[in-house]
């Protein structure tokens, strides 16, 4: 039925139990599987040129997070005995990086979590989630803890 799974990961439980369930999934319909962790290449867009943080150090640490959590996720893919491939998006918004993937991939399928904010946290916070089911037309199984 599906032929390849698209799993955005951001390194936190609720990704991993998303990386659970698209293993899964992509074991039962033997799809491809491409794992991505987006980043923000211009964080400081606006800011000026006084900041604390230099872009190069920037992007230094926010591969290193993004290799992390990839790294994870090929080791839970390859424990359950699915093949993983892991990319480094970039996007002033991660849903915006995740649909970037989805086109370049030509997946069929989106397995995603969500952490479930509400209320206040939700506004302030947004939901990545949300934006990406606003956006796309392909199907997206929404994971949660």
């Amino acid at each position: 039925m599906f032929k390849h799974i698209l799993i955005p990961v951001d390194g936190s439980p609720t990704s991993m139990t998303a990386v659970a369930k698209a293993a899964g999934l992509a074991k039962a319909f033997g799809a491809q599987v491409t794992a991505v962790y987006v980043v923000d290449p211009y964080p400081f867009t606006g800011v000026g040129a006084d900041f604390a943080y230099g872009q190069s150090q920037y992007m230094n640490a926010a591969t290193a997070e993004a290799n992390t959590a990839l790294d994870a996720t090929r080791k839970a893919m390859e424990e359950a005995g699915v093949t993983v491939n892991t990319v480094i998006g970039e996007g002033h918004a991660v849903h915006d990086g995740i649909l970037q993937a989805l086109e370049s991939t030509g997946a069929d399928l989106i397995v995603m979590g969500s952490h479930g904010r509400r209320g206040l946290e939700k506004l302030v916070l947004g939901s990545v989630t949300q934006r990406v089911l606003g956006a796309v037309h392909t199907p997206v199984l929404v994971v949660r803890d």
